[in-house]
């Protein structure tokens, strides 16, 4: 099972890490006031975003993409395809957060795209991972307002 991986204990460890980076460049702190006047908004950007966004970029278009013969090749260990998508991912995340949160959206989706290809198009590992991240993201980030 993948949380037995050591990859991906090692990445959700990293969450905590990328937090604590994006708090203090931010001057943020964690925070569940958005959370709790906003319960519905809060379920939705931690659930059904990361399933629709996994789907859509690791899913279809990263497994479109890794079946073309450069988007197999890789490098340091990370697919073309992965590269692609990730480049895709953090520009639709410029149009919704300022643009050190958007670029900080880099390591996660490449970590996303490494686990959907370590496990052959398996996306549970990814959605999950996503999740994971974005619960710890919106804590420290209101949308509502683009503060904290």
């Amino acid at each position: 099972m993948f949380f037995c991986d050591k990859h991906y204990v090692l990445a959700i460890a990293g969450a905590l890490l990328l937090w604590v980076i994006l708090s203090w460049l931010n001057n943020l702190t964690f925070s569940m006031h958005w959370v709790v006047a906003s319960p519905l908004l809060f379920l939705s950007l931690i659930m059904l975003q990361p399933l629709l966004e996994e789907m859509v970029f690791r899913g279809l278009l990263q497994g479109w993409l890794i079946q073309q013969s450069w988007g197999k090749g890789a490098v340091v260990g990370i697919t073309r395809a992965n590269i692609t998508v990730t480049l895709l991912f953090v520009s639709m995340h410029l149009f919704y957060h300022p643009p050190l949160m958007a670029l900080a959206v880099v390591i996660p989706s490449l970590l996303f795209g490494y686990f959907r290809d370590r496990y052959d198009g398996w996306l549970l590992p990814s959605i999950f991972l996503h999740i994971y991240y974005n619960v710890g993201y919106f804590m420290l980030y209101n949308p509502i307002t683009g503060t904290n």
